[in-house]
């Protein structure tokens, strides 16, 4: 099949997006497929170039890095790398090649790739692409939309709320909610990048400066201290779950992205009631935001064993150091296999 690895952008998680989209695109071009990587952003030459045999040249359509930095990307320097209509988000070329394709991989990352505006667009051109639909990946982006889905679905989380930039009031209703410790963190980001734990006020106001640098909306909760995991989903079924153990700090961007700084355990060492309840909360979450194809679901377990999910991926890192692949392994599917199940589940979608 002729497939587009869609990657980069603009979202904070840019490097990220990029470094899953090359292991990706390597993987089915070794299962034979004609697979291309391509920058959403930066597109491919200029509006009206020959697009004659784009499937059959270099697999790198925009020439980027493949190297995730230990901070978030400079964006303005990206932007400043486009000329041609650089206030849309699509870049050169980029609709064509995607029409041209079988299927496109959406191997986007943060909040322009899985907020549902880049699937509302391709579900209206007709291009067929790997993930959840808008409407899944939209609800599961804003995570003050999905903590009230998850309350309302029966599903534990963290007491919190969302607040907009210039509103007044949120230290009070932190006491009044919770207390301190808190965390902070934009409603739409994602990689652990702008959040914050607030231990007093002087600290809540500085995470809160920081969270609105991102996003002019954020997301307040009570601080739940406990161990980390995820579960993966995909087709419809939950994968194994793995625990998360930083080495140091907690699992922020440089800690997810740069190797050597968090264990993995996966299995995870949990009692097979706990591993099961936590794969059932997973299962539930994922139908609960009407996710599609596949996803990962991040937990909580405090040191009473209680259970609390934090937010959904609707499309995960696909890194070597990526979550998703490493549950998958334990059940005998490699990375290519995991690709390809992705693939085919995305197009099943469409029959």
């Amino acid at each position: 099949m002729k497939i587009v690895v869609l990657a980069g952008g603009l979202s904070t998680e840019r490097d990220v997006s990029i470094n899953s989209a090359t292991k990706v695109c390597k993987a089915l071009r070794e299962n034979g497929h004609q697979a291309v990587i391509l920058d959403i952003f930066l597109g491919y030459g200029r509006t009206g170039d020959a697009l004659d045999n784009i499937f059959e040249g270099d697999p790198k359509l925009t020439k980027m890095s493949d190297t995730i930095q230990s901070v978030d990307p400079d964006l303005e320097a990206v932007k400043a790398m486009r000329k041609e209509n650089p206030g849309c988000l699509f870049g050169p070329n980029v609709i064509d090649i995607c029409r041209m394709a079988d299927i496109v991989y959406m191997g986007l990352h943060g909040a322009e790739g899985e907020n549902g505006k880049v699937q509302a667009a391709f579900d209206v051109l007709g291009i067929r692409y790997t993930g959840s639909g808008y409407l899944g990946s939209a609800m599961a982006m804003d995570k003050g939309v999905a903590k009230k889905i998850f309350q309302s679905a029966g599903i534990p989380t963290p007491r919190g709320f969302s607040i907009r930039k210039g509103q007044s009031g949120s230290v009070e209703r932190v006491k009044a909610e919770f207390g301190f410790p808190c965390v902070v963190k934009p409603c739409c980001g994602g990689s652990s990048v702008g959040v914050s734990f607030a231990e007093n006020e002087q600290e809540y106001d500085k995470a809160l400066e920081l969270a609105f640098h991102y996003e002019d909306e954020v997301v307040v909760e009570e601080c739940i201290r406990g161990r980390e995991f995820s579960a993966g989903v995909v087709a419809g079924k939950a994968l194994p779950v793995i625990e998360i153990i930083p080495k140091s700090g907690f699992y922020d961007y440089k800690t997810k992205y740069q190797a050597g700084m968090a264990e993995d355990v996966c299995p995870a060492d949990l009692s097979d009631a706990l591993t099961g309840q936590m794969q059932e909360y997973a299962l539930e979450v994922y139908r609960a935001l009407k996710l599609e194809v596949y996803g990962r679901i991040d937990f909580l377990l405090d040191e009473n064993n209680k259970m609390y999910c934090l937010e959904a991926n609707t499309l995960p890192g696909m890194t070597p150091t990526s979550l998703l692949p490493q549950e998958a392994l334990v059940t005998g599917v490699d990375y290519g296999t995991l690709c390809e199940t992705i693939i085919q589940e995305a197009l099943k979608k469409y029959q």
